[in-house]
């Protein structure tokens, strides 16, 4: 669907409000941009299940909650107007849903996924975008200081500079060796 199905109020937003208090979503994933070559809209897709309660059939008890998944950086770009979700990238989607709903080793991965109670949802006026349960994805530690970083980086520039120079005069002398000195 559009991804503004996730959040558009009016009549749609009723329809959204009422499956959700219906508890027929089960996950709403965020997809990547450009994905159909015949659509520019950004979209998603719904999960919806009519019994969350699966646990005769080996999986947990779902009810009253929703899985949000976060897939918007996950692509390959093809071309300027195409991306591509590889396989691993669907694994990794489906690996994630397959365990939330196991409940054995499923954990939320900030920026990535979340495990977002009705309640969570009622409290965000019924908007399922995805971005708004992952949050941000956790910073990773910077491995070198800032100082030593900037230093290291300003000397690997001047190199660069010198090098420039020294390929700049190699040009000049060898095109004035074949006359088109300047």
């Amino acid at each position: 669907m559009a991804n503004g199905s996730l959040s558009c109020g009016g009549k749609y937003g009723e329809v959204r409000k009422r499956i959700v208090e219906e508890d027929l979503v089960d996950c709403i994933i965020a997809l990547p941009p450009k994905l159909f070559l015949t659509v520019a809209i950004p979209a998603c897709l719904w999960f919806l299940a009519k019994n969350k309660d699966e646990r005769a059939k080996g999986f947990r008890d779902r009810r009253g909650q929703i899985l949000f998944i976060d897939a918007r950086n996950l692509y390959k770009p093809i071309s300027r107007r195409l991306n591509v979700l590889t396989d691993e990238h669907i694994q990794q989607i489906a690996n994630i849903y397959r365990a939330w709903r196991k409940g054995d080793s499923y954990q939320d991965i900030p920026g990535f996924c979340k495990s977002a109670t009705l309640e969570e949802v009622r409290k965000n006026r019924y908007v399922l975008t995805p971005g708004r349960y992952v949050g941000i994805p956790e910073e990773k530690e910077e491995k070198e200081p800032f100082e030593e970083e900037m230093k290291r980086l300003t000397r690997q520039l001047a190199e660069q500079f010198a090098k420039a120079e020294e390929l700049k005069e190699r040009i000049r002398k060898n095109l004035g060796e074949l006359g088109y000195g300047f």
